[in-house]
């Protein structure tokens, strides 16, 4: 044990060693024989999209030189950005009239981070929502969701086992989005709204009795597998 301790430790030494300071040794002679920095590499020698935007992303490669610069290059609100890569190039020394495609390659990939950021705090502040019966917004979704689905059937009441019809567990649907809160519903309304005919040839094949399922509860439960197991922060290439 006591060997296996030392070498993590001698270990965790050499890999500090090499990000302070062989690390940044490679850069400096890198950009001195190149002219560019890593910045400028990732923005030159990548094409706008996916691979660039992700290479940005990745704080210890394009902006080890300012953590805090990196949490406000990341993280900033879509009209500043702009501003913050005009600091960037000034912290850089970088000339934006001898180099005007770095500030536009840069933009471009910065806005789709700080885009698909404010995309996930917007749909984990909809599943952290609790569907409330009381909130009129909701019970007009929920009654929506009736008529794209039994647009033929009229609901006999708020509480009915007719929501059994659609694929609820019970009378009243919303134990149902206790997983998903309320971006389970919104879902699902705009699942049958949008692709009407597939919404509707699923819930007809699951209420036949060799499947079985509860179509919504079914819907938000497989939903809920594939988004609660994702790190967080969500990993920035599920995006692009």
């Amino acid at each position: 044990i006591i060997h296996f301790l030392l070498w993590i430790v001698v270990t965790q030494f050499f890999v500090f060693l090499y990000c302070k300071l062989l690390w940044r040794g490679l850069k400096f002679v890198v950009r001195k024989f190149t002219g560019r920095c890593e910045l400028q590499r990732i923005c030159y020698n990548n094409k706008h999209g996916a691979r660039r935007t992700l290479k940005i992303g990745r704080p210890r490669r394009c902006f080890y030189f300012s953590v805090d610069l990196l949490q406000s290059a990341l993280s900033v609100h879509p009209d500043k950005v702009e501003k913050t890569i005009d600091d960037i190039m000034a912290l850089k020394k970088i000339n934006p009239d001898t180099n005007p495609q770095l500030g536009i390659s840069l933009q471009a990939s910065l806005l789709q981070i700080v885009g698909y950021r404010s995309l996930v705090m917007e749909v984990e502040k909809l599943r952290r929502e609790p569907y409330d019966c009381e909130n009129t917004e909701h019970e007009e979704m929920l009654m929506k969701l009736w008529k794209e689905l039994r647009p033929d059937a009229p609901l006999s009441g708020r509480i009915s086992k007719q929501w059994c019809e659609i694929g609820f567990q019970g009378s009243d649907p919303k134990t149902d989005f206790r997983g998903m809160g309320l971006l389970g519903l919104h879902n699902l309304l705009y699942f049958a709204e949008h692709d009407k005919a597939t919404a509707l040839q699923m819930l007809n094949d699951s209420l036949q009795p060799k499947h079985k399922l509860f179509f919504c509860f079914f819907f938000t439960s497989t939903f809920t597998s594939t988004y609660l197991p994702m790190p967080s922060p969500l990993p920035l290439s599920h995006a692009l």
